[in-house]
C-alpha cells in the first residue's frame, strides 16, 4: 500500500487501447499523458505495462460481500467497503433492503460517523433503501412483514444530506408519487421497482422525479402488447435510465441484448446486487434476516426465488460486453461515467486532470490488477503481469 500523496502510474492504456500513464497527486489526476512522461524526481511508480488503465468502478446496488450483510450488519458496512476493491471497485452506495426501521436508523449512524481510524477501500456515496414502499405481489426476496404503504413521517428525515442517496419505491402505491416529489426534491435519487405499475403509473413517476429502474426485468411486470408497463416505458422513451443485474442469471441472453440496443451505455447503468455471498464459497448465507443458499453463482431464498447474487462488477462487465457484442469502452461506461452522470458527481468515473485518483489497472480480460482509491493502492494482485 502506498502512503504517498503522489505516484506515477506508467505505462499503461486507455479504454481505446492508446498509450496513458498518470500523474497522482493529493488524490487527484494532476496530469495525464499519452506517453511515459517523466514525472517529478523521486515519484514512486506503479507500472502498468500490459494493463488497461480505468477510471474505479461505481457499484450503485450493493447488499453485502465476504460473507456481511449490510441489513443484517448495517455497522458493518465499512467492512463491506473495505472489500469491494478487491473487485476493482473504488465507490458504491450500501444497500438497506425490506427490513425493520432500525436497520436504516444504524445504516445512517454508522455512515454519518465515518470510516474507523485508518480505513482504507471502496468509499460508501449515501445509502440505498430499497425498500419498505414495495408492492407486496413484487416483493422479490424481500421479507413481506416489513413492507408499507408510503409514510411521510417515516421519511421526514430522508434526504441526500442526511445520507439517503437512492430509494427505490412503487410507485402505483397510495401516496407513493407524493413521496417520490418530495425525496427528488431533497436530492434522493427515486428508483422505480418491485412494482406492478401500469405504463401509466410509470409514466406518472418519472412526472414526480423518478430518474431510475431498479433491475430492470426482474420484480416488475413483463412487457405486454397492450400493458408494457416500467419496461416498455424504459425501451420507449429516453427518461429513465435503467439498472441491469448482467450476472448471466437474472436476465436472458435476448432480453439483455434488447436493452442494450435500445438504451446504449448512457442508459444502461451496470449494477451487481451482490450479497453476502460475493467472495464465499457455495453453501448458506443470508439477505435481510433471512437464510439464502449461493449455489453455481445463483443467490436463492429456500423457496427458489433469486435474492441477490453473487456477482462481482467486472463478471457483470464480461457478461454484458460478450452477450450483446458492446465495445469495451461502452461496457466500461455502464459503471463508470453512467453512474457518475446519475448522481451528478462528475469527479468520478473518469480519468482526467482534476478528477479524483480512483484508478482500476486491470488484464485485457478486465481481471483486476490494482485499485486505486484518492490515489492509495488499496488492492493489489501480486502476481507478475
Amino acid at each position: 500500500m502506498s502512503d504517498s500523496p503522489t505516484l506515477h502510474v506508467r505505462g499503461g492504456r486507455d479504454v481505446h487501447d492508446r498509450p496513458l500513464s498518470l500523474l497522482l497527486e493529493n488524490g487527484v489526476i494532476a496530469r495525464l499523458d499519452r506517453d511515459a512522461a517523466a514525472a517529478p524526481p523521486d515519484t514512486p511508480l506503479l507500472d502498468a505495462t500490459g494493463l488497461l488503465v480505468l477510471p474505479g468502478l461505481l457499484d450503485l446496488q450493493v447488499n453485502g460481500a465476504g460473507g456481511v450483510d449490510v441489513t443484517d450488519s448495517p455497522e458493518r458496512l465499512w467492512a463491506v467497503g473495505a472489500m469491494l476493491p478487491a473487485y476493482g471497485v473504488t465507490a458504491w452506495v450500501p444497500t438497506v433492503i425490506t427490513s425493520a426501521p432500525e436497520a436504516r436508523t444504524t445504516a445512517l449512524r454508522t455512515l454519518a460517523s465515518g470510516p474507523p481510524p485508518g480505513w482504507r477501500g471502496a468509499v460508501p456515496l449515501g445509502l440505498h433503501f430499497e425498500g419498505p414502499f414495495l408492492a407486496p405481489a413484487r416483493r422479490g426476496a424481500h421479507p413481506e412483514r416489513w413492507l408499507r404503504s408510503p409514510d411521510p413521517g417515516e421519511t421526514s428525515g430522508w434526504s441526500r444530506a442526511a445520507g439517503v442517496l437512492m430509494a427505490t419505491i412503487a410507485p402505483e402505491l397510495p401516496g407513493a408519487l407524493s413521496l417520490i416529489e418530495e425525496l427528488s426534491a431533497r436530492g434522493v435519487v427515486v428508483s422505480v421497482g418491485h412494482t406492478t405499475a401500469t405504463v401509466d403509473q410509470a409514466r406518472a413517476a418519472v412526472g414526480a422525479g423518478a430518474r431510475l429502474v431498479t433491475h430492470l426485468g426482474n420484480a416488475m411486470p413483463p412487457l405486454l402488447a397492450r400493458d408494457p408497463g416500467p419496461v416498455g416505458l424504459v425501451l420507449a422513451e429516453d427518461t429513465l435510465v435503467a439498472g441491469v443485474i448482467a450476472d448471466g442469471h437474472h436476465l436472458a441472453p435476448e432480453f439483455l441484448t434488447t436493452v442494450w440496443r435500445a438504451l446504449g451505455p448512457r442508459r444502461v447503468l451496470a449494477v451487481t446486487d451482490t450479497t453476502a455471498a460475493l467472495g464465499v464459497p457455495d453453501g448458506p448465507s443470508r439477505l435481510g434476516g433471512q437464510d439464502v443458499v449461493v449455489r453455481d453463482g445463483t443467490v436463492r431464498l429456500l423457496d427458489g426465488t433469486l435474492a441477490g447474487s453473487a456477482a462481482s462488477l467486472p463478471h457483470c462487465l464480461r457478461v454484458l460486453r460478450d452477450v450483446t457484442g458492446a465495445s469495451l469502452p461502452d461496457v466500461v461506461a455502464t459503471a463508470t461515467s453512467t453512474p457518475s452522470e446519475l448522481l451528478g458527481d462528475p469527479a468520478r468515473g473518469r480519468l482526467r486532470p482534476g478528477a479524483r485518483a480512483d484508478v482500476l489497472l486491470v488484464d485485457p480480460d478486465l481481471g483486476v490488477r490494482a485499485t486505486l482509491v484518492g490515489g492509495h493502492v488499496v488492492h493489489r494482485d501480486p502476481r507478475p503481469h
